[in-house]
């Protein structure tokens, strides 16, 4: 049965209430709508592959709280080790056990990993992997992409992608010009230009931090090519090539998209799966690196909650569920019917869309021309995307709400599920139309 928005009435009341007390009546501009328009259901809990709103309505999950629900919501052994944790302390500022517990899970899965330090976000994560290629190289210099979103880090935060990109402003104010007076900008996947930004300025970057697989301007991927020249580069040149793995470690492969791609960088940050859904980042790379971190190293960044129990027992029951259950063929079998449903609706309905997926995480692009970068995504019909957003919530559908986001299939969203979405999907596109 399709929701009812009649009875959205309850979210509406809780919007209208929360803009009054919080900016945007969000505590994320990813969640406020403003792209599609319209009020935020707001949800009351989670189970499996599904969202529940306050007025009783059910969702069929794509946004996974933008991925860490690798497993769905409420996983049994997830919530056990939290309930665990939560019975010794909820933070202590002091060493536990669990810290190197995790600590060693990740060092074994991923392959760039010889050391890493958890935080308590991935904007957290990738602002201290900045700082310490900084410190290690003794030069200032970063090299970013154009639609790659590193979180709100003042020197990264110059033509962003997600909710930067959705909200019309690449570039925020605030920020003052010396913060991103040694950001070098490229276009992502073209390895002309970033051939030329080393010639010019190769002795001067400290790093180069990309998203391996883009999912903040939609599911963009990278050429080989374009990768292998990254790495090639950096190491000519001496510069920290940081993968920005927050989105895609191990939600592609379990050792993240440099396990996939067979590109090793230099230093790694990470977030989402990494907690199952708790607040936690991680960054992490060659020892010899990492060790310019105080207090080994002059290299300063600290945190309170950093490590905290709660946040450890749920990432080391994560990193276990993917080691013992290997979820990525299921992942991969889900999110290849999803991908072929979604274009197969598109054709029937006589709409341009191109379909970037790399295994659990996708995106439609509503447009004619195959995406490579942040140009090419948006060219992407925004108000049509809207429209079939809108299509889908209403027949119980809960995608991002933007096209320039990636969405997430997990392993517990059924076949069932998936054709529940197509039949939603074929129907939202006729909408368009009409």
């Amino acid at each position: 049965m399709l929701p009812d928005t009649s009875k959205r009435t309850r979210s509406e009341f809780l919007f209208e209430r929360a803009s009054r007390l919080i900016p945007g009546g969000v505590n994320s501009p990813a969640r406020a709508f403003g792209a599609v328009g319209g009020t935020p259901p707001f949800m009351k809990r989670g189970e499996g592959a599904y969202l529940f709103d306050v007025d009783g309505n059910r969702f069929i999950d794509y946004v996974g709280s933008w991925g860490p629900h690798l497993f769905g919501h409420r996983h049994p052994a997830i919530l056990q080790a939290i309930e665990q944790a939560l019975i010794i302390g909820t933070s202590f500022g002091a060493p536990t056990e669990a810290e190197a517990e995790l600590a060693q899970l990740v060092i074994d899965m991923v392959p760039s990993v010889e050391m890493v330090r958890m935080v308590n976000s991935g904007t957290e994560a990738t602002m201290s992997a900045i700082r310490v290629a900084r410190g290690f190289t003794g030069r200032n210099g970063v090299v970013k992409f154009a639609g790659c979103y590193h979180g709100h880090v003042d020197s990264l935060l110059v033509a962003a992608g997600s909710g930067a990109l959705t909200l019309g402003c690449p570039s925020s104010p605030g920020v003052p010009p010396g913060a991103t007076a040694d950001t070098v900008v490229l276009p992502y996947n073209d390895c002309e230009s970033l051939e030329v930004a080393f010639q010019e300025n190769g002795d001067q970057l400290a790093a180069v931090i990309l998203e391996p697989v883009v999912g903040n301007m939609g599911c963009v991927i990278p050429t080989p090519e374009f990768l292998s020249l990254l790495r090639r580069l950096c190491t000519q040149h001496g510069t920290v090539l940081i993968f920005d793995e927050v989105m895609t470690g191990f939600r592609v492969a379990a050792g993240g998209a440099q396990q996939l791609f067979g590109i090793t960088p230099d230093m790694t940050t990470l977030g989402k799966i990494i907690g199952a859904g708790m607040p936690v980042g991680a960054y992490g790379g060659r020892a010899d690196i990492m060790n310019c971190v105080s207090p080994v190293g002059k290299v300063y960044q600290a945190g309170t909650l950093a490590g905290n129990p709660v946040a450890m027992a749920a990432g080391i029951a994560m990193l276990n569920l993917i080691r013992e259950r290997n979820p990525y063929p299921r992942l991969e079998q889900i999110g290849e019917k999803l991908a072929v449903g979604f274009q197969s609706a598109a054709s029937a309905a006589g709409v341009d869309v191109r379909i970037n997926r790399v295994g659990s995480m996708l995106t439609v692009f509503l447009t004619s021309q195959t995406v490579t970068n942040l140009a090419s995504a948006t060219t992407s019909d925004t108000a049509r995307f809207a429209r079939w957003f809108h299509g889908l919530l209403n027949r119980g559908v809960y995608l991002p709400c933007s096209q320039f986001e990636a969405l997430f299939v997990s392993a517990v969203h059924t076949d069932a599920d998936i054709d529940q979405t197509i039949a939603a999907a074929i129907a939202s596109f006729s909408d368009c139309n009409n």
